[in-house]
């Protein structure tokens, strides 16, 4: 059996090297990938900027998640050498095509006083928190820190709004708003899991807030006890990346399409009623909006409230949930989204169903001829609802 010695020299022999100053002008011209393959600790302690942290041990079975790309301008560094020449190695075997060692590792480019810093990590009780999640390879830590710097705003703390909430908390993003203007009643128990019995008669934001604390202390939960409208909206959403929309009536949600457009945040949609439950994704100017799929509200006896029409309790826990996975997908880029797709759902047939949603070249808010946008009120045009029937969608 081969010695570490002969194993790192036939490694050395089959792959190219490259000395630090090299190294920084092909990364500086741009197009490289950087990879640090040492051990946690090691990187804890400095990296070079923009690198892509896979220690040794779990390079095989990780590395084509976070590095798809097999033709990538590739440089692994270690912390002196000789763990990168036997990575490029392992690299080349899994079909990369352009790797390159970096002569004498990190400790070589730092006492070169080359560019270097301190990367963000997770606490050692955040990876255990996360732990699950970090073993994914389309989130990793990478993704668990970006989720950490988001920032989401839930639109109701009720129904869509609790299963929402409490699984993004749960996943770790890092700042939810919370706005909603209602106390907490005992008719909402059937379906609103952030709040209690002991909470009936309490703001339902500060109890939201509470529960999503109590889920995650990671979460900066920033409550607002207003009511949503034309003079407030644009500085409530201001600096969110993804907003949930879970509200209940056409008005607000049609304000709440056109605010988004200004700022250009993207909305996870969900409704429910009865049985039956909707969700999509509307990514201004990438796909369609509310207005694309429903341009004019319609008539206030076909879309009666929750209140009139009743909702099975389960049934907002289920959509919420889809809102929460699409919120995920979108802030770390992942998968395929509900962008253009409006997702149904049948709890007595347990049925999915997909329809095709696309931009609508006259829309009045995002087509191409659309007007500039006016913010405004929109309590005139139409009265509450809970959700258009599926039948009707596009």
């Amino acid at each position: 059996m081969p010695t570490f010695r002969e194993m790192l020299a036939q490694a050395k022999a089959g792959i190219r090297e490259i000395d630090p100053a090299q190294a920084e002008e092909e990364i500086a011209a741009g197009g490289a990938v950087v990879l640090d393959v040492r051990e946690p600790d090691e990187y804890d302690q400095g990296a070079l900027p923009g690198a892509i942290h896979i220690p040794r041990g779990t390079l095989e079975p990780s590395v084509e998640g976070r590095i798809p790309d097999k033709s990538s301008h590739l440089f692994v560094y270690c912390a002196a050498g000789a763990r990168s020449a036997l990575a490029a190695q392992t690299l080349q075997h899994l079909g990369y095509t352009d790797v390159t060692s970096l002569r004498g590792g990190f400790n070589r480019w730092k006492d070169e006083h080359r560019s270097w810093s301190v990367p963000e990590t997770l606490t050692p009780e955040q990876r255990n928190r996360y732990q699950r999640q970090l073993l994914l390879p389309e989130v990793g830590e990478e993704g668990q820190l970006k989720l950490l710097g988001s920032k989401v705003l839930l639109l109701g703390a009720g129904g869509l709004g609790s299963p929402a909430g409490m699984y993004l908390a749960a996943a770790g993003v890092g700042t939810i708003g919370v706005i909603d203007m209602d106390v907490v009643d005992a008719s909402n128990l059937q379906r609103q899991i952030l709040h209690n019995t002991d909470r009936v008669g309490e703001r339902k934001v500060d109890s939201a807030k509470k529960t999503l604390t109590l889920v995650n202390p990671d979460v900066n939960v920033v409550t607002y006890d207003v009511r949503l409208g034309a003079d407030n909206i644009l500085d409530i959403i201001d600096g969110y990346d993804v907003i949930v929309d879970g509200t209940d009536n056409f008005p607000t949600r049609y304000l709440v399409n056109d605010a988004s457009l200004v700022k250009r945040i993207p909305v996870v949609h969900g409704s429910i009623f009865r049985f039956e439950g909707q969700a999509t994704v509307f990514n201004p100017y990438e796909g369609p909006c509310y207005r694309c799929m429903i341009p004019e509200p319609p008539p206030a006896e076909l879309a009666p409230s929750c209140a009139e029409a009743g909702v099975l309790g389960v049934l907002p826990g289920i959509v919420g949930s889809i809102q929460a996975l699409e919120v995920i997908k979108v802030l770390l880029g992942i998968g395929d989204t509900l962008q253009g797709r409006l997702l149904a759902y049948d709890s007595l047939e347990e049925s999915f169903r997909t329809f095709k949603v696309h931009r609508d070249p006259n829309c009045p808010s995002c087509g191409p001829g659309a007007p500039e946008i006016v913010i405004a009120e929109y309590d005139e045009l139409c009265m509450p609802h809970a959700l258009v029937p599926a039948g009707s969608a596009p």
